[in-house]
């Protein structure tokens, strides 16, 4: 299987992971998600997969949040908006044979690396 990171490279968070899996000795792919962005499904699996619920996954910072007025919304409509807005996914995710992580802090990537 291959690791796979949705990456921004212009988030340190998302640069560390990368970083870590490199020292590990892996070449991930590589999504640019904010130019790529999963179907509602996938990030509804990525989310799953990685135990978090749908608001854990779901950046509120982001001034694209407040505009559509996400603070009581349901999950389907915030992955409706993560995947119309992908500047609303946190990141990043990693993907390997041994699960998914959100990995903030970067750290967390070693749960999942071989």
């Amino acid at each position: 299987m291959t690791t796979t990171i949705y990456h921004n490279p212009r988030c340190s968070n998302s640069r560390g992971a990368l970083e870590l899996i490199r020292e590990a000795g892996i070449e991930p792919a590589i999504i640019d998600y904010l130019a790529h962005p999963p179907t509602k499904e996938e990030l509804r699996g990525l989310i799953g997969r990685a135990g978090l619920a749908v608001r854990d996954a779901v950046r509120t910072k982001e001034p694209v949040y407040a505009e559509l007025g996400l603070d009581s919304a349901t999950d389907e409509v915030l992955l409706d908006a993560m995947v119309a807005h992908p500047a609303l996914i946190n990141r990043p995710f990693v993907v390997t044979q041994h699960g998914v992580r959100l990995c903030r802090p970067p750290g967390l990537v070693r749960e999942i690396l071989p």
